[in-house]
């Protein structure tokens, strides 16, 4: 079935919600109960996209679209705003940020195009009593993804190294920190940790000047040592031993032999 219409959609929505016939679940929900859903699902929509099974990818970003429905039968319902306001929002937004395409601004290169963007958010934080350039980072975003969006802000105002070369200086210092907290007499668990954050963010501050994303980068070799570690697994049932009965060497062994068939 193909509809263009979002109204069947918003219908079952307000069905699933209906207090007297609706479903128990739905009905339970409420704005905060919702949010780890809507965070999985978009995973999903990651997921899906980096395995390119762009076969399953209608069916993912429908359950994501589901989630933006639930928060707006949700708003409906308190009279704070429906879904037509949130399309209302997106399309200001969009148009307000794309003069290039929707204004008297033509003939723009990208880079003209990035630095026109970054005026016009700021001139909304503003218009928002944001205070600070770090104002308005979503504080839920997953701490990768947080790191290296502080990162781009403060750089705006040249809070950055312009160079590689301190940028790696750093990441060698701060494990130098790690390696002194953790040789100490008395290891203290919390200076670890802290120690253990700034080594992260220092090294996400690399992958940010070598244009990675270090979510995405981190996505991937999760799935990439996943993959060669199975392969370790099938290679170990098929010597019928024990992953457990193995040396680490012949483990390692393994590893470059499921490394050199990929």
């Amino acid at each position: 079935m193909h509809n263009n219409d979002i109204q069947p959609l918003l219908d079952i929505m307000a069905k699933l919600r209906d207090p007297q016939t609706g479903c128990p679940w739905d009905i339970a929900q409420r704005f905060e109960t919702i949010v780890p859903f809507t965070l999985e699902e978009a995973y999903e929509v990651a997921d899906t996209i980096e395995r390119m099974a762009i076969d399953e990818l209608p069916d993912e970003l429908g359950d994501l679209l589901f989630q933006v429905v639930f928060y707006c039968q949700l708003g409906k319902e308190q009279g704070l705003f429906d879904f037509a306001d949130v399309v209302e929002k997106i399309c200001n937004k969009l148009t307000s940020r794309h003069p290039h395409v929707f204004g008297t601004l033509k003939g723009v290169s990208s880079d003209e195009v990035k630095e026109n963007w970054e005026q016009i958010k700021a001139k909304e934080r503003s218009e928002r009593d944001l205070h600070s350039i770090l104002d308005n980072i979503p504080v839920g975003l997953p701490a990768l993804s947080r790191s290296i969006k502080i990162q781009k802000r403060v750089a705006r105002v040249g809070f950055d190294w312009a160079e590689l070369g301190p940028v790696v200086d750093k990441i060698h210092e701060e494990i130098d920190e790690v390696i002194h907290e953790v040789e100490q007499e008395k290891v203290n668990p919390d200076k670890v940790q802290d120690e253990m954050g700034d080594l992260l963010f220092a090294v996400v501050n690399l992958a940010r000047h070598l244009g990675v994303e270090p979510e995405q980068a981190l996505r991937g070799a999760n799935r990439k040592f996943e993959r060669r570690f199975r392969g370790v697994e099938s290679m170990a049932n098929k010597a019928e031993k024990p992953m457990e009965e193995h040396t680490l060497d012949e483990l390692d062994q393994y590893w470059d032999e499921v490394k050199l068939r990929e």
